[in-house]
């Protein structure tokens, strides 16, 4: 994109840029979320494939011949980019993990609220991360850094190739696994304490099999829950922050 292109090329090196950065933009965390007008998210995708065009230009590869290899050529960069905004928001399904285990164990996975980040009705607590999770990539400007992943992602997966889709997919077996993990590691104090407190409850009802002791104490488990949740969350987003960063930086 020099003084020298020539419109064609520029209006092809536009187009291909803006096929994957528009793909990614449309499902990357912050920036494709379903309560986004679609109209603003392409607005923007398509300003950000300008400010990085230039810097990307001379990585693309030459204009094709013909019309089929063109639209096959865009296609590969759409795909591309489906595959790295379908892995950024999968890590953010690691609230959604969390926030359902949280749920079970304190007695109210029943409770639900419409979660904006996954465009579904889910638990309290998932929703609650959820959105919390959103905020946290603002205010720590983890979003710069995802910008900068999308855009360094030509290093990665460079224009033109054909997308590679055995690694692919084992990268995103990878990331299931891991949001996964990070959504069981985020919940982990609540895992403990449900285990202790239902256990505590079922010797109770073998000792006083008259009495309803989980209706009884069911109070006591949603204000516990709630309690350690509250003491909780800043380590739950400290580990998400934190491993959301290396997902991020791997792409650069």
């Amino acid at each position: 994109m020099t003084a020298g292109l020539d419109p064609s090329a520029f209006v092809f090196a536009a187009g291909l840029v803006f096929a994957r950065l528009g793909a990614i933009l449309m499902l990357m965390p912050g920036f494709g979320e379903p309560g986004i007008p679609p109209r603003i998210r392409l607005a923007f995708a398509f300003a950000f494939a300008l400010a990085v065009g230039p810097s990307l230009a001379p990585s693309l590869p030459p204009p094709p011949a013909s019309a089929g290899m063109l639209a096959g050529l865009i296609m590969g960069e759409v795909i591309v980019g489906l595959m790295i905004g379908a892995a950024a928001r999968l890590m953010l399904a690691a609230a959604s993990v969390a926030g359902q285990v949280i749920g079970y164990q304190t007695g109210i996975a029943m409770a639900q609220s419409f979660d904006p980040a996954a465009g579904q009705s889910g638990a309290l607590p998932a929703a609650f991360l959820n959105l919390t999770f959103i905020a946290l990539l603002f205010t720590t400007n983890l979003h710069h850094l995802l910008l900068l992943a999308a855009a360094g992602s030509y290093g990665v997966m460079p224009a033109g190739n054909a997308p590679m889709f055995d690694d692919a997919a084992a990268w995103a077996l990878d990331v299931f696994i891991d949001a996964f993990v990070i959504g069981v590691q985020m919940a982990s104090p609540l895992i403990a304490f449900g285990l202790l407190f239902y256990l505590g409850l079922g010797v109770l009802s073998r000792m006083m099999p008259q009495v309803q002791i989980f209706f009884i104490a069911m109070p006591m488990n949603i204000l516990a829950g709630f309690s350690i949740f509250a003491i909780a969350i800043g380590s739950m987003a400290m580990i998400w922050t934190d491993r959301f960063e290396t997902f991020a930086a791997g792409l650069m």
